[in-house]
């Protein structure tokens, strides 16, 4: 099983994708955990959306078309997800209703030092790929909050709560890919 993870954020140090990276440790020996870089992803234009796209775009479409499922982490925002992610997904869900999210199984997930850990992200994205028709995996919202200390100063995840939680997300997410 191949899964594609995304990170709502470019920032170097990200929380998102630390978690992102961290997820690989709670799948089966034949599942891949691949992590996307939105950083050269241009701004959408529809005027640049033909038949030919920008090479950053057409390597996400290819990434997401050969993935079995979706795993996004997003930050938040001003009580929303990232311009990078919201970009990323404007340019991922063309043609409306016929693109290569419709019916892709994607998990949502958040790395936060708020107190609400992302939770206003994540309604928010799950709004937004409903829109693209995009399968979410119901499960309680997967908010990690205070991130800045689960994490080690390698980036591991130390937490042993959040890490249970997260080898029980895993588990059911990865469950439901497979039978998609």
């Amino acid at each position: 099983m191949k899964i594609l993870a995304i990170s709502g954020s470019l920032r170097k140090d990200s929380l998102n994708t630390q978690l992102l990276r961290t997820v690989a440790e709670f799948v089966d020996q034949g599942t891949s955990i691949d992590v996307f870089d939105l950083a050269d992803i241009p701004l959408y234009n529809g005027d640049l959306d033909g038949d030919t796209k920008p090479a950053p775009v057409q390597a996400l479409l290819d990434a997401i078309a050969d993935a079995d499922g979706m795993l996004i982490a997003t930050p938040e925002y001003n009580y929303s997800v990232s311009g990078v992610l919201k970009n990323a997904i404007d340019w991922a869900s063309r043609p409306a209703f016929n693109s290569v999210m419709c019916g892709k199984p994607t998990g949502v997930m958040s790395s936060s030092m708020s107190t609400l850990g992302g939770a206003r992200a994540q309604v928010h994205l799950r709004d937004v790929l409903a829109a693209t028709l995009t399968p979410v995996y119901l499960a309680p919202d997967f908010a990690l909050v205070s991130a800045h200390t689960a994490f080690d100063e390698k980036g591991r995840l130390v937490d042993e709560a959040t890490r249970d939680f997260l080898q029980k997300y895993m588990r059911g997410y990865t469950q439901w890919v497979a039978s998609q």
